[in-house]
């Protein structure tokens, strides 16, 4: 899949080379792989830039400026989109690309994943739904062919709250021996005040 990005090579507004270069800086730091076309030497990469761009993405008068990014035939988005894209680190997902392992979106990924589905040892996992509504996860690439079965109504709230509700208990055993020593304590300073009343 091959990333490309429609620029102006001879755009006379700073604002649009800016993001251009903001664009093309940040898919060469990722070693994302794009091809630039320029709309202003190429008449064919104009036209279809603007056929391309859907509808709704357009701006009131119907001609999208530069960047515009596309993955193949697929629009990804403008300048803004891809922004924020940046900012929420889901630029791989806004590319329609895999993140790489190890980074910031691919372990988010994983972390969302994890809470909707359960934590996975080794490999990669195909997911698929039965009919009774259940969720069978098989462990692939692993070298094993483990099924898991999850039920799709125990999620991880019900987990935390399972573990909250354990720490509790927990917690009012151990309060409740404090207690217990407690009063024994006074008990045995009681008989000893009564004790020395006694003596006088």
């Amino acid at each position: 899949m091959v990333i490309k990005v429609f620029l102006a090579s001879s755009s006379g507004s700073t604002a649009i080379k800016k993001k251009q270069q903001d664009v093309l800086g940040f898919l060469e730091a990722l070693k994302v792989e794009y091809a630039p076309l320029d709309i202003a030497c190429n008449v064919d990469n104009r036209t279809w830039m603007r056929e391309n761009v859907p509808v709704e993405k357009k701006p009131t008068n119907g001609i999208p400026l530069p960047p515009q990014i596309f993955n193949e035939e697929s629009y990804c988005g403008d300048y803004e989109t891809f922004f924020d894209a940046k900012e929420d680190n889901s630029v791989y997902a806004f590319l329609g690309l895999p993140p790489p392992p190890g980074s910031k979106e691919a372990q988010q990924a994983e972390k969302e994943f994890i809470l909707q589905n359960g934590p996975v040892k080794n490999g990669t996992v195909e997911k698929k739904t039965t009919e009774n509504g259940t969720v069978e996860n098989k462990i692939i690439d692993n070298g094993t062919d483990e099924t898991d079965t999850l039920d799709e109504n125990r999620t991880a709230d019900a987990e935390v709250e399972d573990e909250n509700h354990e720490a509790d208990k927990l917690k009012a055993t151990a309060e409740e021996v404090a207690q217990e020593e407690d009063e024994e304590a006074k008990g045995e300073d009681d008989q000893a005040v009564s004790e020395e009343e006694e003596d006088e």
